[in-house]
C-alpha cells in the first residue's frame, strides 16, 4: 500500500503539467448527438484544417455515417484532397516541406482531442494574437511560441494580448484581448464555430464513442435484469447452507 501512495504521488506532478501546465483553459459545452454541429465543425476542417493537417485515421466515408451525411453530399462539400470517398483524410503536402514552412512537422490530428482534451483545444483555436517577434506575426497564449500561422484570422479578425505581465506573474490568469481589426464573424459566432470544430476534432478522435455509450446503456440494463434473475436463484441454491 505504501509503495502505491509513493507511485501516485510521483504521477501527480506529471498530470498536473499534461492537464494545463498553468495555463488557463475555458471549459466547452459538447453535444456529439448534434449533426449540425458536427457538420459545421467538419466543414471548418476540411476548409482551414485540412490544408497543412492531416487525419490519416480517419475515412471520408466514416463522417456520412455518423453525421447525418450521405456519401454523395460527403464527396462534393467536404472532399478537398482525395478521389474516392473511402480514402483517408491525408494531404499533398510532404513532411520535408512543412518543416521548411513551417519549422516544425505537422501533426497529424486523427487523436489531438485525446492527448490534448477539448477544453485545450477550444482555447486554442481562440487565444491566438498579434506578437511581431513571430515569424507569422502572430502567437498563442495556450501553445506559446506556436509555429502556426492564424488560418481562421478571416473569420476572428486580429487581436492584441493586454495582460501579457500579469499572466506571467500569475500562472493561470485568463488571457484579455483587444481587437485590432474586425472578422468576417462576431465573438459569439466565432466562439460557437470553434465549439463546432472542436466537436468535430473529439469525435473524429474516437468516431464509435457514441455507439459505445448506447452499447453501454444496453450491457447496464442487461446486468440489472440478470442481477434480478441471478439473486434469487443463489438465495435458493444456498439457502441450506446459510
Amino acid at each position: 500500500m505504501k509503495k502505491f501512495i509513493l507511485a501516485i504521488l510521483m504521477v501527480m506532478p506529471s498530470l498536473a503539467m499534461s492537464a494545463g501546465g498553468g495555463v488557463h483553459l475555458d471549459k466547452v459545452d459538447l453535444d456529439l448527438h448534434n449533426k449540425e454541429s458536427l457538420q459545421s465543425g467538419a466543414r471548418l476542417f476540411v476548409n482551414y484544417c485540412l490544408s497543412c493537417h492531416s487525419a490519416a485515421y480517419q475515412r471520408y466515408n466514416r463522417m456520412a455515417e455518423d453525421i447525418g451525411l450521405t456519401e454523395a453530399q460527403v464527396a462534393s462539400n467536404l472532399m478537398f484532397a482525395g478521389e474516392k470517398v473511402g480514402e483517408t483524410m491525408t494531404v499533398a503536402m510532404k513532411t520535408e516541406d512543412a518543416k521548411i514552412y513551417f519549422g516544425t512537422k505537422v501533426p497529424d490530428l486523427s487523436v489531438i482531442s485525446r492527448a490534448r482534451g477539448a477544453d485545450w483545444l477550444y482555447t486554442y483555436l481562440r487565444t491566438f494574437h498579434t506578437d511581431d517577434s513571430r515569424p507569422f506575426g502572430v502567437n498563442n497564449t495556450t501553445f506559446k511560441d506556436v509555429g502556426m500561422p492564424h488560418v481562421l484570422w478571416e473569420l476572428e479578425g486580429m487581436k492584441k494580448l493586454v495582460n501579457a505581465n500579469e499572466m506571467k506573474e500569475h500562472p493561470g490568469t485568463a488571457p484579455k484581448f483587444e481587437t485590432v481589426s474586425e472578422g468576417k464573424m462576431s465573438a459569439v459566432e466565432y466562439d460557437n464555430a470553434m465549439r463546432d470544430l472542436t466537436a468535430f476534432m473529439v469525435y473524429m478522435g474516437e468516431p464509435a464513442q457514441l455507439v459505445r455509450y448506447e452499447l453501454g446503456i444496453y450491457v447496464l440494463l442487461f446486468l440489472v435484469l440478470l442481477f434480478l434473475v441471478a439473486y434469487p436463484m443463489k438465495k435458493e441454491f444456498w439457502k441450506d447452507i446459510h
